[in-house]
């Protein structure tokens, strides 16, 4: 018994490590942009608002591929969704890397969007049966942490790379590494432990007809009050850490791409740092999922204010603290995964998962070329772009997060810890 149990263990263990190992590649997608956002612009000759599009793009097709993708993940299993769409993301790595025109390189973005929509909601679909509802809250926020791994690549490695490299031979590379993970996920992931009752404690696991799974999750008041606060929270954080925060470090503060680089990877940090504790803060310390999620978003919201002009009065010694700061706030993001597992029945936990990563898609999607329309609308070309412009844009991110955790506090409690 005793050998069979550790056979489990590290087989759930290898599972996640190969999870990881694509979902660390999929945030590198998501806010690579940043570093190479000048590079990129001068070399294909982009407005201001045609960088915004090319970023949001991404997030667009990536927002509204959670909705076919949750009923396919909870009906062909996680493995086949996660290493099919691994090909896309392939394709769209590669021809990223050769992009000579918008065009291309929109539908380089578009691929790569397709390809990574799944990887976070189907291993979390996956993480449903092999670890317990008591468990799933850790190791998601783990799982998140870890991708953050890829955040970090994205930053001053990146800028390192592409100083020695180009940006060109740089995404290359990725590609390449994205097609032998991709075989690995195929070769190593299983959807269900064999031989072992599915671990959910309360919740019936027969699987719903993909109409009645999202009749009963979007008819739920709360879930979209959970989907509102999660489009602010995300928006927020990858306006700046996938796209203006480049531009802002660069032509407001006057920064080196290396140096910009560096600074985002102190958001990185604070994110790693705070989902490797964020779940141990919602259970002894505020004793609930939501206060935790609430409490994050206040001080996220704090931060961002920076944006529209202080953070400019800050010591430059003191500038990775504050960065540090914003990654350590929007790690409370996270509690958004245990808040939607503890809402529904694990048979259409596929579907809910996906149905709220809508939101926090579409919050990146919609932010980052809102953003760039602002941002355009003050004049500027191709790697120049004004204080003023880039002050009012970051507006925009910092009021929805103000009315997102309003009418969020007016939801009720789900996962209760206390």
């Amino acid at each position: 018994m005793t050998g069979t149990s550790s056979a489990y263990t590290r087989k759930r263990w290898t599972i996640f490590a190969t999870l990881a190992l694509m979902y660390i590649l999929v945030y590198f997608y998501r806010v690579s942009l940043a570093v190479v956002a000048g590079d990129v612009s001068r070399e294909l000759n982009l407005t201001p608002e045609e960088l915004g599009m090319l970023s949001g793009v991404m997030f667009y097709v990536y927002a509204v591929a959670q909705l076919p993708l949750g009923p396919m993940i909870d009906h062909l299993g996680s493995r086949v969704v996660i290493s099919g769409c691994g090909v896309l993301t392939t394709c769209g790595g590669l021809l990223f890397s050769q992009a000579d025109t918008l065009l291309l390189a929109m539908v380089a973005r578009v691929l790569i969007g397709i390809g990574t929509a799944s990887v976070l909601m189907a291993t979390f679909t996956l993480f449903s049966h092999w670890y317990s509802k008591s468990e799933f809250g850790r190791v998601s926020g783990f799982m998140v942490s870890l991708g953050n791994l890829g955040n970090l690549a994205a930053t001053a490695p990146l800028a390192l790379a592409v100083g020695i490299f180009g940006w060109r031979n740089a995404f290359l590379a990725v590609g390449v590494v994205q097609a032998l993970v991709t075989v690995l996920v195929f070769v190593k992931v299983q959807d269900r432990p064999a031989g072992r009752p599915v671990l959910d404690e309360s919740a019936s696991t027969q699987k719903m007809a993909m109409m009645a799974a999202w009749r009963e999750i979007f008819s739920t008041r709360d879930f979209w009050l959970l989907g509102m606060i999660s489009f602010s929270w995300y928006g927020n954080y990858l306006a700046l850490q996938a796209l203006w925060g480049g531009p802002y470090l660069m032509d407001v503060l006057h920064l080196s791409r290396k140096a910009a680089g560096s600074m985002l990877m102190f958001t990185s940090f604070g994110f790693i740092v705070g989902s490797s504790c964020i779940d141990t803060v919602a259970r002894k310390i505020l004793k609930s999922y939501k206060k935790t999620l609430l409490a994050g978003q206040l001080v996220l919201l704090l931060f961002m204010t920076s944006f529209t002009g202080w953070v400019e009065a800050v010591p430059q010694s003191l500038l990775p603290g504050v960065f540090f700061l914003i990654g350590l706030a929007v790690s409370s993001g996270v509690m958004i995964y245990p808040i939607i597992r503890s809402m529904f029945p694990v048979g259409i936990v596929g579907t809910a998962l996906t149905s709220l990563n809508f939101y926090v898609l579409m919050g990146a999607a919609v932010t980052q070329q809102i953003m760039g329309v602002i941002v355009g609308s003050y004049g500027g070309s191709a790697g120049r772009i004004s204080a003023e412009g880039l002050h009012t844009a970051f507006m925009f991110p910092i009021t929805a997060l103000v009315l997102s955790i309003l009418l969020y506090s007016r939801s009720r409690e789900y996962g209760q810890l206390g």
